[in-house]
C-alpha cells in the first residue's frame, strides 16, 4: 500500500469550495492501493461558514494532522489575511517533522491557496518525495490585467505580483499535474517547457452521492436559505457571484424582461434569489448581482444574499426551488464545480455558461438541457433563455439525468483517475 500526504488548508467542517475534491475522494483512494493522510489548517484559523455534517463521510481510519496559523487579525495589518499565507511557516515545520519519521511515496495539494505549494520543491529537495498539483483554478492568473481597476480584486496589485514570483518556485519542480480545466494546462505549458514531459490530465470534480443521500435524511433538519411562497416561482442560484459573470447575469435579467413583456402574468410571479454569492466573511460580502437587476429595474424581483449558507444547507435550497438557474464566467477557462448539485436536485435548470466550459458538455452528455452560450450575439442569447424560462412556467420542461453517463462522472471514478497519475508520476521517477 502506498502512502499519500495531502495538504489542504481548508478542510472539513470549514465550508470551502477547494477542499471538496479531497472530502469527496477520501473513501475511495484505499480502494485503489493508497493510504491517505490529510494535513490541514486548524479550522479555528479559518473564517469559513462551518458545517460539522462535511466529516460524517470522511473514513475514521484517516488520519488528519492539523497546523497552526497566524492569527488573522495581526497579519492582515500587514495586508497578509490568506490561511496559505498566515500558516505557511507551521505546515514547513511541522511537515519537515513529520518526514523525518514517516516515509510517504507522494505528496498531493489540492487547494486553491497556492503559496502553500512552493514547500513542495522543498520537501522534494530535502526528503526526495515527488509532488503533484491540483489546480483546481488558475494561480497566477492574468485575466483582470486588462480590467478597469474598479472591476479588480482587492490588494491585486499585491497578489498579482506575489503568484507571478511563486509560481515558477513550484511548477519547474512538480512531478504531476491535475487540472479542472484543460486551459489551465494549456497556460501552464507555455509558461513552463519543463511541464511538456510531465504527466498531466483534466479531472473535474465529482458526483458524491453519499451527499445527496444525506441531505434526504429525515433525522436533519436542514433550512432553506429563501423563503417560499406556494403562489410564487422561485429560481434558485447558489454559489459565487463576481464581476466575471456579469455578462451571463445581464443575459438572463434581460431575458427575464422579455417576459415580463410579452407573459407578464407568467413571469411576474417569478422570483430570483441568489444565494452565497460572496467569499468574504458573512456581513463583509459585496453584492454584485443585485446591483445589475436594479440597474435593468428589475430589483423587486431579485433577492441576493451575499453569507456563505453550510454545504448541506445549500444542497436543500437547490432541491426546495421551483426552478434553477446557473451562471458562469466569461473567462473562457472557467470550469462550474458546481455543476452536479444542480443535476443532483433534478429541477428544471437555465443554463449559461461561456461555450468552452466543461460544463456544457456535462450537461450535454448527462442531461437534456442545453446550455446557453454567453457569447452569442446579445438578442439572440436573450431569446434563447426567455424561450428556456417560459418552457419552464409553462411545465413544459423538466430535468432527465442520463444515469448511465452520469456515473462516469462519480466521485469513486474521479478517485481513480487521481490515482492513476499518481501511479505513473511514481513510475517516471523509478
Amino acid at each position: 500500500m502506498k502512502k499519500l500526504l495531502i495538504i489542504s488548508p481548508y478542510f472539513p467542517p470549514s465550508n470551502a469550495a477547494d477542499m471538496q475534491r479531497i472530502r469527496m475522494s477520501l473513501p475511495y483512494f484505499k480502494e485503489f492501493g493508497w493510504d491517505a493522510e490529510v494535513i490541514t489548517v486548524d479550522p479555528s484559523h479559518s473564517d469559513m461558514t462551518k458545517d460539522e455534517l462535511l466529516l460524517t463521510n470522511i473514513p475514521s481510519e484517516i488520519k488528519i494532522h492539523q497546523v497552526k496559523a497566524f492569527e488573522k487579525k495581526s497579519t492582515s495589518k500587514l495586508g497578509l489575511g490568506s490561511i496559505a499565507l498566515r500558516s505557511l511557516w507551521f505546515y514547513k515545520k511541522y511537515v519537515d517533522s513529520l518526514l523525518k519519521q514517516q516515509h510517504f511515496d507522494l505528496i498531493y495539494f489540492s487547494t486553491t491557496q497556492f503559496p502553500v505549494m512552493v514547500l513542495g520543491a522543498h520537501w522534494k529537495k530535502k526528503y526526495d518525495i515527488p509532488y503533484v498539483i491540483d489546480m483546481q483554478d488558475p494561480w497566477h492568473s492574468t485575466y483582470y490585467e486588462n480590467k478597469p481597476k474598479s472591476e479588480r480584486p482587492s490588494k491585486y496589485w499585491f497578489s498579482y505580483r506575489l503568484n507571478q514570483f511563486l509560481e515558477p518556485i513550484a511548477m519547474k519542480n512538480v512531478d504531476g499535474l491535475i487540472s479542472v480545466s484543460q486551459g489551465y494546462l494549456n497556460t501552464l505549458l507555455i509558461r513552463y517547457a519543463n511541464l511538456k514531459n510531465v504527466p498531466k490530465t483534466v479531472i473535474t470534480f465529482g458526483v458524491f452521492e453519499a451527499d445527496s443521500l444525506l441531505v434526504k435524511n429525515e433525522q436533519y433538519r436542514f433550512k432553506s436559505a429563501f423563503e417560499k411562497h406556494t403562489s410564487l416561482k422561485h429560481f434558485v442560484y447558489v454559489g459565487r457571484g463576481g464581476l466575471d459573470m456579469k455578462d451571463a447575469v445581464i443575459i438572463l435579467f434581460k431575458a427575464f424582461k422579455i417576459g415580463l413583456e410579452n407573459e407578464l402574468n407568467l413571469f411576474d410571479k417569478v422570483r430570483f434569489h441568489f444565494i452565497g454569492t460572496s467569499y468574504a466573511p458573512n456581513g463583509e460580502g459585496i453584492r454584485t448581482i443585485k446591483p445589475i437587476a436594479d440597474d435593468l429595474g428589475i430589483g423587486r424581483y431579485v433577492e441576493e444574499k451575499t453569507d456563505r449558507v453550510s454545504f448541506f444547507n445549500g444542497l436543500f435550497t437547490l432541491q426546495q426551488a421551483d426552478a434553477l438557474v446557473i451562471l458562469g464566467s466569461n473567462d473562457v477557462q472557467y470550469t462550474a464545480s458546481k455543476i452536479y448539485p444542480y443535476i443532483t436536485a433534478e429541477k428544471p435548470l437555465v443554463a449559461i455558461f461561456h461555450p468552452a466550459s466543461s460544463a456544457n458538455k456535462i450537461l450535454d452528455l448527462c442531461t437534456n438541457i442545453k446550455a446557453n452560450s454567453l457569447l452569442n450575439d446579445n438578442e439572440d442569447a436573450e431569446r434563447s433563455v426567455f424561450e428556456s424560462m417560459l418552457a419552464i412556467l409553462q411545465g413544459k420542461t423538466a430535468l432527465e439525468i442520463n444515469e448511465a453517463n452520469f456515473a462516469n462522472y462519480s466521485a469513486k471514478v474521479m478517485t481513480r483517475k487521481q490515482v492513476e497519475l499518481f501511479n505513473q508520476v511514481l513510475k517516471n521517477i523509478s
